[in-house]
């Protein structure tokens, strides 16, 4: 587990039981960015996260709870400056919720574990499914498939 982890004790990535934390519990346990994006609904600025041109092959999690989000074969670049996606990893991944806010109707997504704000799925992503998951990057922690690749690479031999 990584540093900014540490002091978190309800960062699981095996762990499906819902977390409820306060706001101080949260404060406490979670670095200041993650923690405005992931309690205060906050945005980071477009085309500044790490993962907006990131092409590695993994999994994507909750930063806040560990929880699974994300597959990387359903990244895809869509060219709006926040990580995409097309398809979370499990129905229950994520949460759907209606935002009005900033004079507009869109739907919020969050966490399905934490709750945490992630950002908000449009309806004009590519096929499959036609939606784009539009995701705050630091909410976002990413695992690298070493685990697939090593089997992969074993069966190749």
């Amino acid at each position: 587990m990584d540093s900014k982890k540490d002091n978190n004790p309800v960062y699981s990535r095996k762990d499906t039981s819902r977390v409820n934390l306060t706001d101080e519990q949260w404060k406490k346990v979670l670095p200041a960015d993650v923690y405005y994006i992931a309690r205060q609904k906050g945005t980071e600025r477009p085309w500044t996260s790490k993962f907006e041109k990131f092409e590695e092959v993994g999994t994507y999690y909750c930063a806040a709870c560990g929880n699974p989000l994300f597959k990387s074969n359903t990244k895809f670049d869509s060219g709006c400056g926040w990580p995409s996606f097309y398809e979370p990893i499990s129905k229950g991944s994520i949460i759907y919720t209606p935002d009005n806010s900033v004079g507009m109707q869109r739907t919020e997504t969050q966490c399905g574990r934490c709750k945490a704000h992630l950002g908000h799925v449009f309806e004009d992503g590519p096929p499959p499914t036609g939606l784009r998951y539009c995701i705050n990057g630091v909410v976002l922690d990413f695992e690298k498939a070493k685990e697939a690749e090593r089997k992969y690479n074993e069966k190749g031999e």
